[in-house]
């Protein structure tokens, strides 16, 4: 019998063609959509108070700059005020319930409890009980960003293998030894997981809070501008603070996703590329 038998071998996927394939696609398709969306336009002689074309839209950026732009920035440093207290408290109250049985048992209840309670029912509650208005939206988006990065946390802190939990207990190991260079980097792409989340829903509950508010004035954010635009039937401005708040969704998805990869690409699967 001949030794020679045909071994297939495995090829690296070229890795270029399907970085320009994740650039261009994207791209391609949102210029066709706005190419489309002008056309609508155009050849149904559709006014810009029903819909407005792209050039409306455009031409409101620049026009309503001066009003939207110290909205947006409102409403992102809300946004990422909320997060940050987020992660704090939920990363820390997720260490002490996964340290303490007793602990969980006693308070998970009451983090599920406001993770489940409609935040629209929350806000008006808040408005009466705080300092300032600025004080209730930020508490109505710490709490909804709050959940999923305590669940999420504590799910990973649960999630360690337990071979490796023996290990270290055989070497005796004491638990914050334990939690700190075991447990805790165990968790990381749940907790990763939960900030991509978070970082999402601290936007939404910004804007929403801010429309149950309805606080207007000096400090407002741009929530308020879209129900202002919507009152003056100023559409093209209504569609420039739409873009805005998805043009800020995209980058905290993006920054926080960025996030995870850095935290993650040398060592865990999940953001480890295939090499077949």
């Amino acid at each position: 019998m001949g030794t020679d038998s045909a071994v297939p071998v495995l090829q690296p996927r070229t890795t270029g063609n399907e970085r320009l394939l994740q650039i261009f696609v994207p791209i391609t398709a949102l210029v066709l959509a706005i190419i489309a969306w002008h056309l609508l336009i155009t050849l149904n002689g559709i006014p810009k108070y029903i819909l407005p074309g792209p050039v409306d839209v455009a031409t409101a950026l620049f026009t309503d700059s001066s009003t939207l732009w110290p909205a947006l920035l409102v409403t992102v440093r809300i946004t990422f005020m909320a997060l940050a207290i987020a992660l704090i408290g939920g990363v820390g109250l997720a260490i002490m319930l996964v340290q303490s049985r007793l602990l969980e048992l006693a308070l998970y209840p009451f983090a599920v409890i406001l993770q489940v309670t409609p935040m629209i029912a929350i806000a008006p509650l808040l408005l009466i009980y705080a300092p300032n208005t600025q004080t209730a939206l930020l508490i109505c988006a710490f709490l909804v960003a709050f959940f999923p990065i305590l669940s999420n946390m504590a799910q990973g802190l649960k999630s360690v293998d337990h071979n490796l939990l023996n290990l270290f207990e055989l070497h005796g190991a004491s638990g914050w030894q334990t939690l700190i260079f075991l447990k805790i980097p165990a968790s990381m792409p749940y907790f990763m997981a939960g900030l991509r989340i978070g970082g999402g829903l601290s936007l939404i509950a910004a804007v929403v809070a801010e429309f149950a508010a309805g606080s207007a004035g000096q400090g407002s954010g741009l929530a308020f501008r879209l129900l202002e635009s919507q009152y003056r039937m100023n559409l093209p401005r209504m569609f420039v603070a739409l873009l805005m708040l998805c043009g800020t969704g995209i980058a905290i998805f993006g920054l926080t996703s960025f996030i995870s990869w850095l935290t993650l690409h040398r060592w865990h699967e999940s953001a480890i590329k295939r090499e077949n």
